[in-house]
């Protein structure tokens, strides 16, 4: 079990979470009342869409969910897309700030996973050094077990861990210390247990940690819930609660984790970035284009099929958000840092 001193700071990663999931869902309502009043159209050019992780992630999901929606709505004619993986997103943000001059119709996703990265340090550039053009969805996160899985609720998953700590392998799409990380150890304080009585394997991504559950590598996953929902829905794998405030209307069976009497609440954003160069037109112009698709039926056909929640913000609103979240981030990777430490796997 941890020291006293220890579960202060674990008690703060909850608390600086369930704010930050308070921010993103009063600010996404009040974002999504306004949307209306933007007017964008197609200009006629292609968008080129940069991945900063591997295929099958919650990045991935959501830039080709939006590209998709862009292209069947007519509001560009053609978007093309570039996974471009490889440290923790450094790689992507790399090669859009030293590409940036000729990318110019290129946007890159991003989310909060970044900047809890970059708070780190693991990241040398990070999207402070990009220009923020909106925010789309934010998306929750979900606790997952093989279809197969011996445990048919979180309360028989938990106990069954509890009793051999550390022998059950939670994996995930991020680094120790990222968010399907702190997720998961927020969860495990929150339902009385120390968050070590599950052992959280990172991986690249994830499509990769989805993998590793599939395979029987690890036990649990712990992930964003548009990477799980379909392959939920087909019975690969179990969603055993999820950090939403209520149920989901695509997921109404599944329950929240409040409902089981545990206090872990989380959103995670996610939202689109430009290179260094790009210009104020440019950025409004994408940012409208944004604006206008989540008004459209073709997105919302993309957004419920990946049960995502809307979440728009631009231009001041955007970057006043960006800087709000990054203070939270930053709690919570100091909250974290000194009961982190210690042997990675």
């Amino acid at each position: 079990m941890f020291a006293h001193s220890n579960s202060e700071r674990l008690a703060a990663i909850a608390l600086a979470i369930r704010v930050t999931a308070v921010i993103v869902a009063t600010i996404g309502v009040a974002a999504c009342e306004q949307s209306d009043t933007n007017d964008a159209h197609s200009n006629g050019e292609r968008l080129h869409i940069l991945i900063p992780g591997g295929a099958g992630g919650g990045w991935d999901t959501t830039a080709r969910a939006v590209g998709e929606g862009l292209r069947r709505s007519g509001l560009v004619p053609a978007v093309s897309y570039e996974n471009r993986s490889g440290g923790g997103g450094g790689v992507a943000i790399a090669h859009l700030i030293e590409t940036g001059e000729r990318q110019r119709n290129t946007i890159m996703v991003g989310s909060a996973a970044l900047v809890v990265r970059s708070l780190n340090g693991l990241l040398p550039q990070g999207v402070g050094d990009l220009v923020p053009v909106a925010s789309v969805v934010s998306d929750y996160g979900a606790l997952v077990v093989r279809g197969d899985s011996p445990y048919q609720s979180y309360r028989a998953f938990v106990r069954a861990s509890s009793l051999t700590p550390g022998s059950t392998m939670i994996a995930g799409g991020s680094v120790r210390g990222g968010m399907d990380h702190l997720v998961i150890q927020q969860v495990m304080l929150a339902s009385g247990y120390a968050p070590d009585t599950v052992s959280y394997v990172a991986y690249d991504a994830g499509g990769q940690a989805m993998t590793s559950l599939l395979s029987g590598e690890t036990q649990a996953l712990s992930t964003g819930v548009s990477e799980v929902v379909s392959a939920h829905n087909q019975g690969q794998v179990r969603i055993l609660a999820i950090t939403a405030p209520k149920r989901l209307p695509e997921l109404p069976g599944v329950p929240t984790f409040r409902e089981l009497g545990v206090d872990a609440l989380f959103a995670n954003w996610r939202g689109f970035f430009g290179p260094p160069q790009m210009t104020q037109e440019e950025r409004d112009r994408v940012a409208g284009l944004i604006a206008e698709l989540v008004q459209r039926p073709e997105w919302e056909v993309q957004r419920s099929r990946l049960a995502l929640t809307n979440f728009l913000l631009s231009g001041g609103d955007f970057e006043r958000f960006l800087e709000e979240n990054r203070l939270q981030m930053l709690q919570i990777v100091n909250s974290a840092r000194e009961p982190l430490d210690g042997p990675k796997r």
